[in-house]
């Protein structure tokens, strides 16, 4: 009897078909892959390998000793953290400053680009977007000082224009409800071309045909807009919302480093620059690493809950 030959089962064949088509895709693309590999490696070298430090969270680390060498003191600097003086008042200045920027600057470059997407002067329409980009890629530190001049109660051209409408002027950078307008808006300055893009580019993939049909049907602009415009950008909105939120106890010290000035650390004061202070220039290396730790957990519960809350609610999420 001829030895019948063994089948293959079916998980194996499953298995092997998925890596055939795996292969077949990475020789197919393989020049978008390579171009994937110096953002990967920036992310591995930059994100991943930095990570080895949460252990410092954990020791009484010792410049002198090392990583390895320096003592074990458990959750210690956990506790330290929560009996620091003014550690609730950093956290509520970082909260609200960052639900500030949510409320007004999350939705300021979707405005811009549903206006944007309706202007048929391509020239315009190209200039626009060039400057309200161009703040993206300025350093706070040069953004800083335009807003000072600006704002100068002396020498500020808000000041001056004010004070020939006969108003007083007001001292933005040295009075906390101004401040805090003040940092707001710039904000929205800084980022809201970034996002408009983002949302112009996500508008392109929309099915032209539909505005056809819509036209057909007698819709004007607004209506094509409300019904179609915004439903088809709703899954990139509903993305970035999520990211937004899971940065909402974090902020990076740039920004509010180069506003800020010693008549508002009251308000100004926020994690980021609190640990540049204590971290840099004390040292205190084991606190500031448990409360950037503390930050990534929390940032993480909030991007797990806004994207369960937006699949639960019938939306796209992150996966």
């Amino acid at each position: 009897m001829e030895a019948q030959s063994q089948k293959i089962p079916v998980i194996a064949q499953t298995d092997i078909k998925r890596k055939s088509a795996f292969t077949k895709e990475l020789f197919k693309n393989y020049d978008l892959y390579l171009l994937l590999i110096p953002g990967a490696i920036f992310f591995f070298v930059f994100c991943y390998i930095p990570m080895f430090g949460l252990v410092v969270a954990f020791k009484d680390y010792n410049i002198f000793k090392g990583v390895f060498e320096s003592d074990w003191v458990g959750l210690q600097h956990f506790k330290e953290m929560l009996q620091i003086p003014d550690f609730y008042r950093i956290i509520r200045n970082t909260l609200l400053l960052n639900v500030l920027g949510l409320i007004v600057g999350f939705p300021a470059p979707i405005i811009l680009a549903l206006m944007l997407n309706e202007i048929r002067a391509k020239y315009f329409k190209r200039v626009t977007q060039s400057l309200l980009y161009l703040p993206h890629f300025m350093s706070w530190v040069i953004m800083g000082g335009i807003i000072y001049n600006l704002l100068s109660p002396k020498y500020g051209i808000v000041n001056e224009l004010m004070r020939t409408m006969g108003m007083e002027e007001i001292y933005f950078m040295i009075e906390e409800v101004w401040w805090v307008i003040t940092y707001t808006l710039s904000s929205v300055w800084a980022g809201a071309g970034w996002g408009t893009i983002i949302y112009l580019a996500a508008m392109t993939t929309i099915d032209p045909s539909l505005y056809e049909a819509a036209v057909m049907d007698g819709a004007g602009r607004w209506k094509k807009m409300i019904h179609i415009t915004i439903p088809g950008i709703m899954p990139t909105v509903v993305i970035l919302l999520i990211l937004n939120i899971g940065h909402m106890v974090s902020i990076g010290v740039e920004h509010p480093f180069a506003l800020q000035n010693p008549v508002v650390m009251n308000i100004s004061e926020v994690i980021s620059t609190y640990v540049y202070s204590a971290g840099i220039k004390q040292g205190l290396f084991g606190i500031t690493t448990a409360i950037g730790m503390s930050q990534s957990v929390i940032n993480l519960i909030l991007v797990l809950g806004a994207n369960y809350f937006a699949k639960r609610l019938g939306n796209e999420g992150l996966w």
